[in-house]
């Protein structure tokens, strides 16, 4: 791995160890804590009941003050609120008969506050309930305080800090295509969420991790869980997967920051500028069994005067089909700014924070980046001899998950390859579900400027047509073969339906390939 030099960067004062965190070689005791946390409705439905709406959602945002004051009673739920998600010191007489305290003592789940003859007991992981795309009560362990990162900070400036779910996190297990495989890959697993949502499809899970702390996590969040343990591997993006192994599924929500050192292991990838995750999509071609899907988070530059789309063109791997979506755009400074914040730097000396802010633009200047683009990248292995590489801006809201929407992609893909125009006219087809049409021009004229075509499913996508593409897609049923249709409409216009059949096929093709139509 490419190291980066931090020499402009200011000094930052030592910081104290982290906590010890549980045993986890100890699955009877997580067990055993499972079924205390379940006892006492310690589930996602179970705090949204308890705390109501605002404090629920306010502990989302890292906010803890609504929660204190929804947990001022004595039940067993408001004592496991207290220690887990808020930390708070518990009397040791309040925890008797809500969890086996001797057993998390003797592991490590909880401690004594004030030393060995202390009466208040305290938790030494952040232990927080997720709801399973199954209905399943998950729970994802994380360090102190980290539970949630963002824009009030994550707690802890430690470089090996582990933290829990984020936005991030959701989204790439939103998007992952969740057919069952035999074997899944998630690369820099952190406290384990990905590889708890691959357990629940793979017959073997493999996790690896450079930081040894975020294996042990992630051996906690699986037994807690009540998920299969899986082969936790430590090692930088690829370098643990030995030999020959390859895998169905490649998932990794990586330290993808672009930042001018590698302060947090969490976030900051150590190469210089997007070459980490360069490096980790061209690795994963390799890797991937024949229709194998790999599925990344990433960040990349957008450099004066280069195609940004021609960049991810070029790191897509020989022998994948890519499907490449960018969500978002910022300029340097937003860029800057919002992980500065993340780090928690905004909050300690203001000329620290600015030398840090000038470490950023100095590094962004002299790689002449102008802004960074965050999306989504996915992989699909292919034998074909011309694979698809489709590199897009998609700001726009989406309905997650969307993993059989990306699934769904590479079906149509394979779809349109195997047929040509003439094919094309042969073929039966019909209108996708929750499809609507929008008519748009000026009040009162007779016919409409435009005719949109728009998802309420899915990727939510909206495009134009000409009146011959609303008429055909609009009489889509099945019925009839797109060259019949395409006959009947030439017959209505007074076109030459030869004409109308050698120029419409590529319309057709965007209407299938976008998902607006469907092989009956």
């Amino acid at each position: 791995m490419e190291g980066v030099s931090t020499s402009s960067l200011p000094a930052l004062p030592a910081l104290p160890a982290l906590p010890a965190v549980p045993a986890a070689g100890r699955p009877d005791v997580a067990a055993r804590l499972r079924d205390a946390l379940l006892g006492a409705s310690f589930t996602a439905d179970g705090l949204l009941e308890l705390l109501g709406a605002p404090a629920y959602a306010a502990l989302a945002r890292s906010e803890t003050v609504p929660a204190l004051r929804a947990t001022r009673g004595d039940s067993p739920l408001e004592v496991l609120v207290r220690l887990f998600l808020l930390q708070q010191p518990v009397p040791h007489a309040r925890v008797e008969g809500v969890l086996p305290v001797d057993a998390c003592l003797e592991s490590g789940w909880l401690v004594r506050v004030g030393g060995p003859s202390g009466d208040e007991l305290a938790a030494t992981v952040d232990v927080r309930p997720y709801g399973g795309p199954g209905g399943e009560d998950w729970f994802i362990v994380s360090d102190l305080g980290c539970a949630v990162g963002g824009a009030g900070g994550i707690g802890s400036k430690d470089e090996g800090v582990v933290l829990g779910v984020g936005g991030a996190s959701t989204t790439l297990a939103g998007i992952t295509v969740r057919t069952p495989v035999s074997a899944a890959l998630d690369l820099g697993t952190g406290s384990g969420i990905q590889a708890l949502h691959a357990a629940q499809h793979a017959t073997r899970v493999c996790a690896t991790d450079l930081n040894p702390r975020a294996l042990h996590i992630t051996a906690l969040t699986l037994a807690l869980s009540g998920a299969p343990a899986a082969d936790l591997r430590e090692g930088s993006l690829f370098e643990p997967v030995h030999g020959d192994e390859t895998y169905d599924l490649i998932v990794s929500n990586p330290p993808f920051v672009i930042s001018p050192g590698a302060r947090l292991t969490y976030r900051d990838g150590g190469m210089a500028g997007d070459d980490l995750c360069r490096s980790l999509v061209q690795g994963a071609g390799e890797r991937l069994n024949e229709g194998g899907f790999a599925q990344f988070l990433a960040n990349w530059q957008h450099v004066e005067g280069e195609d940004w789309q021609d960049r991810l063109r070029s790191w897509v791997p020989r022998g994948c089909d890519a499907w490449i979506v960018q969500r978002e755009v910022q300029d340097v400074t937003q860029y800057a700014e919002l992980w500065l914040r993340d780090a928690g730097d905004h909050r300690g000396d203001p000329a620290e924070y600015q030398a840090l802010y000038d470490a950023w633009l100095d590094e962004f200047e002299a790689r002449k980046v102008k802004a960074v683009g965050f999306g989504w990248i996915t992989l699909r292995r292919t034998g074909s001899a011309v694979p698809s590489v489709t590199v897009e801006e998609w700001p726009h809201p989406v309905e997650q998950p969307l993993g059989e929407t990306v699934r769904a992609h590479f079906g149509r893909l394979d779809y349109l390859r195997a047929h040509d125009d003439a094919a094309l006219l042969e073929e039966h087809f019909k209108l996708a579900a929750e499809i609507v049409q929008e008519q748009v021009g000026l009040p009162g004229a007779e016919d409409p400027e435009h005719v949109v075509l728009r998802q309420n499913r899915g990727m939510r996508r909206a495009t134009k047509v000409d009146t011959v593409g609303a008429g055909f897609a609009g009489v889509c049923d099945g019925s009839l073969s797109a060259g019949r249709i395409l006959d009947a409409i030439a017959q209505l216009v007074g076109e030459d339906p030869v004409l109308l059949r050698d120029r419409t096929p590529a319309q057709i093709r965007l209407l299938v390939e976008q998902g607006f139509l469907e092989p009956a």
